[in-house]
């Protein structure tokens, strides 16, 4: 199937289902799993969770919806897309820099993302291994003492040989769906790992319902405590919104662009962040009953999926297999996220240099490679080069910390302050209206927030990335 573009033979996705399942698999990442769920028990339960669900809706949602009917209206890689629309608006081309900066942090994030995806795929081994030994009945890692288990990630962290090969197995796979294309590729896998990744999230849960902590977790997650939602958490939330929407690295244009014309795009992303913001809340009722039944810190980040975690499945019953489906969950939405943040350079150099899609996946591959590479020894060998240590900003800082914080504090929140602008003052309302299927009041109040709330929310994220010391009191 192809795109209902006019293009005539550009791939797009066979259906509106395929690509809700491939943008909700591009959201869907690490910080839904682990993040978000500690950031509400830390900081107010259940008013955090309102206040966060109210940034989505006022701030991911517009911004989501902007970069998704930029990439239908232009068909095209994302910034063809935005030069498209900035001509036929009478804007300078130059506005197409806004995908640009989308193109250069997707390929950063992706570097870095691709060691993490090697740690998961470090780790489905390690509780794969233990089940075939240990067998299905019993508490993983039985020959291990709690120091053992503990040692497993810094050990890791050690290793650069070992997670450039992990980094390389995890790019290899997203090299491989994304070389296929979009209808043979991108979307047959967001059509099975999605689906597949539902039914272990919820399996995972129910276990938890019965087997841990469950009625502990509800009262610690959801418990409404507004005293605890000072300005600073509440700006949490507003980045936490925005990050788990995965805006501001041209994605969500990407994608778009992928989208036939009977498809409205309104409905169709309120579904994509409302499924988001579903995993991010279910995440956490199926991570904190085993945690909290196994009395261990519920303090959030990666030591909560690497430490944490396996600590908790050595006491549960059939502790191997609930540990070994949870790491190929957590593949699942890596995997998802990382074939998306790849598709955006190779879509890009496809219609730059005008080539095939295969040379130019290669090529993406082995830049992403190279940085992956480098990110993965900046733990171990590398940590004390620091590349922009003569920044303040990245002051002691190694190649992996450096691309996280560059994309996270920077490129994405400046490029999703300038699809706003772009959006709400720049480009033609006619080609708006035409694209977003909204209409009245609701269109109405989406350009609202688009012209004046989304670009004040995103300055303060951007203002607290560089400035964190203005919001630590």
């Amino acid at each position: 199937m192809v795109a209902a573009s006019g293009s005539g033979s550009r791939d797009g996705w066979s259906s509106r289902t395929a690509f809700v399942l491939a943008a909700i698999g591009s959201a869907v990442g690490l910080g839904n799993l682990v993040r978000f769920p500690a950031e509400a028990a830390q900081n107010g339960g259940g008013a955090f969770v309102v206040f966060y669900i109210a940034c989505i809706v006022l701030i991911g949602l517009p911004v989501l919806l902007s970069e998704t009917l930029i990439g239908r209206h232009g068909q095209s890689s994302a910034t063809v897309s935005v030069r498209r629309m900035a001509e036929q608006s009478g804007a300078p081309k130059a506005w197409e820099g806004i995908a640009a900066l989308g193109v250069l942090g997707s390929t950063m994030i992706l570097a870095f993302y691709c060691v993490i995806g090697g740690w998961v795929v470090n780790y489905i081994w390690l509780f794969f291994n233990d089940l075939i030994q240990s067998g299905v009945m019993g508490g993983a890692l039985p020959g291990m003492s709690g120091e053992d288990i503990a040692a497993i990630f810094p050990s890791l962290l050690e290793d650069g040989m070992t997670m450039s090969v992990l980094d390389l197995i995890f790019l290899g796979l997203t090299f491989y769906f994304v070389a296929r294309g979009v209808s043979s590729g991108i979307e047959v896998m967001a059509t099975w790992l999605m689906p597949a990744f539902f039914i272990l999230l919820l399996g995972i849960t129910v276990y938890g319902a019965f087997g841990g902590a469950f009625s502990e977790t509800l009262t610690y997650l959801f418990t409404f405590d507004f005293s605890k939602l000072t300005g600073p958490v509440m700006l949490a939330a507003v980045g936490q919104a925005f990050f788990s929407l995965s805006l501001g690295m041209a994605g969500m244009i990407t994608y778009g662009s992928y989208v036939g014309r009977n498809v409205n795009l309104a409905g169709t992303s309120a579904i994509i962040a409302s499924a988001d913001t579903a995993v991010a809340l279910i995440a956490g009722l199926c991570i904190f009953p085993i945690v909290l039944a196994a009395g261990l810190s519920t303090d959030g980040g990666l030591g909560l999926m690497f430490d944490t975690l396996p600590h908790a499945f050595q006491s549960m019953p059939a502790g191997s297999l609930v540990g070994l489906a949870f790491f190929i969950m957590v593949g699942f939405a890596a995997l998802t996220s990382s074939v998306a943040l790849m598709e955006v350079p190779t879509a890009w150099a496809m219609e730059k240099f005008q080539a095939r899609r295969l040379p130019c996946a290669t090529i993406i591959g082995l830049i992403v490679l190279v940085l992956g590479t480098l990110s993965a020894y900046s733990l171990n060998t590398l940590s004390g080069f620091h590349p922009l240590g003569f920044i303040p900003l990245f002051e002691g800082q190694g190649i992996f910390d450096v691309l996280d914080g560059m994309t996270a504090k920077l490129l994405m929140p400046i490029g999703a302050l300038l699809i706003c602008i772009f959006v709400g003052w720049v480009a033609d309302p006619k080609l708006i209206d035409d694209e977003n299927g909204l209409t009245g009041a609701l269109h109405l109040f989406w350009r609202f927030l688009v012209r004046y709330l989304c670009p004040v929310a995103l300055a303060a994220i951007l203002v607290v990335g560089l400035f964190p010391d203005l919001v630590s009191a």
